[in-house]
């Protein structure tokens, strides 16, 4: 009979420090994720602070990867690049991917929208694309198209060593305080005001506006930096939970636990399922400023009667994160 596969959930926004999510901690009912991190150990802690650029899910995952970079330089739109066959390996030029957004305009300031709520589908992107192609190219920035609509991957010698926001950290908050303020980035800021103006002028922000969704009028940049070497994973590449993003990044309380409840009820249980069967699991928790890794290791009769009667309450163990 075949061992069982080891299998890594990892879980971004398992914590979150806004008002209304942490509000919602001390109701939380997550039977299933405490039975788990009572039979699991904690073998690594991730701790920075909130200005980091990087978020601790996105140092997870890199880390999970075999990806070493510094904060804000993770190289997501190289690896997808290359992923997708667009760029060849050994390529170490570099890579930034480009998303279109809503930027919410304020009296004081101006608020990046997630752009995943845009609502943008494959024929949107591909017109705005070829508008903005020679815009681009004229800074030097080769334009594609990625996997994912309404993202394009930008190719170009700037994004080499170029720190960005991820939009996980920038979202909700005022363009100012995550844009790049490298002496590099001027050229960006130039294109992201041309950007401006020629997305107010398409025919598709007009289609959108009949259908009564928000206009694309800028784009952000994230996920810059070059491979420097072929990632070497020192572990199984984990699943990646979303199921906290959105209501996360909204703030939306009830609904952030809501989420955790489903979360716990089916992909945490699952994990504690393949556990019981002998699996090798891991489990990685994420919050605003930290990242812990679980996993199973072998514990003597102390630590295991510890387990039983020491049972960790998850608002305790996500309040941490």
């Amino acid at each position: 009979m075949a061992e069982p596969l080891p299998r890594h959930l990892l879980i971004p926004f398992a914590g979150r420090g806004s008002p209304a999510c942490r509000a919602a901690l001390p109701s939380l009912r997550l039977p299933n994720l405490e039975s788990l991190l009572s039979r699991l150990s904690l073998v690594e802690t991730d701790t920075q602070d909130e200005s980091t650029r990087s978020p601790p899910h996105e140092r997870a995952l890199a880390a999970a990867l075999g990806i070493s970079a510094a904060d804000g330089c993770i190289p997501w739109a190289a690896l997808e690049a290359r992923q997708i066959g667009i760029a060849e390996p050994g390529d170490r030029e570099g890579w930034g991917l480009v998303s279109l957004c809503n930027w919410q305009v304020g009296i004081d300031d101006v608020v990046l929208g997630d752009p995943s709520a845009i609502e943008i589908d494959a024929a949107e992107s591909a017109t705005l694309l070829a508008a903005a192609h020679p815009f681009f190219e004229e800074d030097g920035i080769a334009l594609h198209p990625s996997s994912t609509p309404g993202r394009w991957l930008a190719r170009a010698r700037i994004f080499d060593g170029l720190a960005t926001a991820s939009i996980d950290r920038a979202v909700g908050h005022p363009i100012s305080q995550w844009s790049p303020l490298a002496e590099a980035a001027r050229p960006l800021r130039r294109l992201q005001n041309e950007m401006q103006m020629l997305l107010y002028t398409q025919r598709v922000n007009d289609d959108r506006a009949a259908r009564g969704v928000p206009p694309i009028n800028s784009f952000w940049l994230s996920g810059t930096g070059a491979l420097q070497a072929d990632p070497s994973p020192a572990m199984p590449a984990p699943t990646v939970s979303d199921a906290l993003r959105v209501a996360a990044l909204r703030d939306d309380g009830p609904e952030w636990a809501q989420a955790w409840q489903a979360l716990d009820a089916g992909p945490v249980a699952g994990l504690l399922a393949d556990y019981t069967a002998g699996a090798d699991i891991t489990l990685t928790l994420c919050g605003d400023r930290a990242a812990q890794r679980y996993a199973v290791q072998q514990r003597g009769l102390v630590g295991w009667a510890k387990s039983l009667f020491d049972r960790p309450r998850a608002p305790a163990v996500l309040e941490a994160l």
